[in-house]
């Protein structure tokens, strides 16, 4: 755990209503790092998540926009159907390229363009997930000096992602979703 964190991202998939529910709800009013969420929603939904957890949430919950400053102590969802990226100049942008892992939003992208953004300052958490989705992109943070959480596989609804995940990042931390949330609060 480092002082210089500046930015959070999550990833998540199958489960991520609930894994999500025990982390954001518990960070406090003052919190004050951005956290940008990908989840993997079907293009033709609307996604409810942003309204959902700001009813839930102590902090600022939203979904994301292109070309919005990133500000701390907001938690931005990705939009369904669109990748989100964190800019050089700290801004998010959505992109309708190509699926990755027959995933839009992919995890990997915002993983991979947050960790070429924060660098070392980034936190990284994969939580559950039923595909392989996000452990590019942990790998990549963690080679670029950031830090790397990943849920524990036998509390995830499905521990397809979060095994992929460790797989590829052995030296990531595997924490309990209280854990997780704990973590963050003392960040």
């Amino acid at each position: 755990m480092t002082a210089r964190s500046e930015a959070v991202v999550i990833g998540a998939s199958a489960g991520a209503l609930e894994a999500l529910s025990a982390i954001l709800p518990q960070l406090p009013a003052g919190f004050r790092l951005p956290i940008m969420v990908v989840v993997h929603v079907p293009a033709d939904k609307q996604s409810v998540l942003a309204e959902l957890f700001q009813n839930k949430c102590l902090v600022e919950v939203r979904e994301a926009e292109d070309k919005e400053p990133i500000t701390g102590g907001t938690v931005y969802f990705a939009p369904p159907d669109y990748h989100l990226l964190v800019e050089m100049d700290r801004t998010l942008s959505l992109s309708s390229d190509e699926p990755v892992l027959f995933s839009r939003p992919s995890i990997d992208v915002l993983f991979e363009s947050a960790a070429d953004a924060y660098g070392p300052a980034l936190i990284a958490i994969v939580l559950t997930g039923a595909n392989q989705d996000g452990a590019h992109g942990l790998s990549t943070v963690v080679d670029l000096g950031g830090t790397a959480l990943v849920q524990n596989p036998d509390e995830a609804f499905a521990s397809a992602m979060p095994e992929a995940a460790i797989v590829l990042c052995p030296d990531a931390q595997v924490m309990s979703l209280s854990a997780i949330a704990e973590y963050l609060r003392e960040v």
